[in-house]
């Protein structure tokens, strides 16, 4: 059903803690992107093959430790449909995708990764 998971059973069985940190890290890394090619003062021609190339290779690395949500949204459609054990771990994929964004947005509204 495409739904987001970890651990025994899931692809590459990877624990919490690394399906913690991977979509902590690749969510942020994605929100930057996002963030410093649409901003004032840069060639936002290229925002698009940015995005779509780093949200590439985010799924080319993440798939076999979560399955790469990196947007709450994704996870909690197929997790409705899929049942217990999804709903179980969707937690990690509300949370951890969420701080990364506000982490990344406070970043860029404090101007530390302004241009």
């Amino acid at each position: 059903m495409g739904q987001n998971g970890w651990g025994k059973g899931y692809l590459g069985e990877y624990n919490t803690l690394a399906a913690i940190v991977f979509e902590f890290v690749a969510t942020f890394l994605f929100a930057v992107v996002i963030l410093g090619s649409t901003q004032n003062g840069v060639p936002t021609q290229m925002a698009g093959l940015a995005i779509g190339i780093t949200l590439v290779v985010i799924h080319i690395v993440g798939i076999p430790v979560t399955g790469v949500s990196v947007n709450p949204a994704r996870s909690l459609g197929p997790a409705i449909f899929a049942g217990a054990k999804a709903i179980s771990q969707l937690w990690l994929f509300l949370i951890f995708p969420s701080l990364a964004g506000v982490a990344a947005g406070f970043l860029f509204h404090n101007k530390t990764l302004e241009i």
